[in-house]
């Protein structure tokens, strides 16, 4: 039982150094790839199948969609510490009634998950996840938080982060996305691989108009004070 126990602490404490060295060199360094783009490559079977993946820093990313992601996923990331207690118990309230799954997660949350771990819904998933939005809370900035979500994030099947979703859907770079094709982007987030932004349905115009209106009503947008 004493070697069992002194290998449980070695293995724990190697966990924690190495998770929290992994979390501040991302600090720092773009990331090259997630275990989603990794699991969807391995996933698909079509002999054409893709994966569009292009790095940019922040501040060649338009702020139309830098906003248009927080007034859609999370109007309150620039005030929070990586959770929204209020989402999570509306979410958990909804999800008990039986009906389609509701998710309560910040963009903190969803970062920490796209960049660290796997899609699952299991326990062990969750409190991990809760462990790494600790860390990149601690260890990053808003801005940087932002920035990784905006480059990992699944914008299509095969595209991932802002720059490959804007040449995708509306051949323009994400520095020169509209408000309009920024909304359009942000509508499809739900299921990415389901969706598209140019043409949308009906169903993602009205998406895009209720994130149009709801970046008008939020105001001012800075991200740079929240360092």
């Amino acid at each position: 039982m004493k070697r069992i126990l002194r290998l449980f602490i070695k293995l724990f404490l190697w966990f924690i150094v190495l998770s929290v060295g992994l979390v501040v060199v991302f600090k720092y360094v773009p990331v090259p790839f997630t275990p989603l783009m990794v699991m969807r490559y391995v996933e698909n079977t079509d002999e054409t199948k893709t994966w569009k993946h292009n790095w940019v820093p922040i501040n060649d990313i338009s702020k139309n969609i830098q906003l248009a992601v927080i007034c859609s996923e999370d109007q309150k990331f620039l005030t929070h510490n990586g959770f929204d207690i209020e989402a999570i118990e509306k979410a958990y309230e909804y999800n008990k009634q039986g009906k389609r799954i509701r998710g309560g997660s910040t963009i903190s949350q969803q970062t920490a998950k796209n960049v660290f771990l796997w899609p699952d819904r299991s326990w062990l998933r969750k409190g991990l996840e809760a462990y790494f939005t600790f860390l990149i809370e601690t260890i990053w900035s808003k801005e940087r938080i932002l920035e990784v979500y905006l480059n990992s994030i699944e914008m299509g099947n095969g595209i991932y982060g802002v720059e490959a979703a804007s040449q995708y859907w509306f051949k323009t770079s994400s520095a020169n996305l509209s408000t309009y094709q920024a909304a359009a982007i942000v509508s499809i987030l739900p299921n990415p691989r389901q969706y598209r932004a140019n043409p949308a349905s009906a169903y993602i115009q009205k998406r895009k108009e209720w994130i149009v209106r709801q970046m008008k009503f939020y105001g001012p947008f800075d991200l740079k004070p929240q360092k």
